[in-house]
């Protein structure tokens, strides 16, 4: 086949993500010490949700025993999770 065939489509550059690139989730999990009103503060406060997201994820984890409630890398969501600890939540960085 020619190289100037009108089925010959040049080459497309596609980026390769590395490890380190690729994203990584909080997961908040259910308990029975917290309150509504305090997850729902420290998701606004911590992982920048509105109201309504952190309201959301509150009854998810409540309903279903976690919730991812952050995406992103691990510099990023590390610091989120160790402030979520510190305010008595239990999340994992996966």
């Amino acid at each position: 086949m020619s190289e100037k065939s009108p089925l010959h489509k040049p080459e497309e550059v596609v980026e390769v993500s590395t490890l380190e690139d690729c994203e990584h989730e909080i997961i908040l999990y259910n308990d029975d010490v917290n309150t509504f009103e305090h997850v729902i503060e420290c998701l606004m406060a911590i992982c920048d949700h509105t109201a309504l997201q952190a309201e959301q994820s509150a009854y998810l984890v409540h309903y279903s025993g976690k919730c991812g409630v952050k995406t992103g890398s691990l510099d990023e969501l590390v610091p989120k999770c160790s402030a979520l600890l510190e305010e008595g939540l239990s999340a994992e960085v996966v």
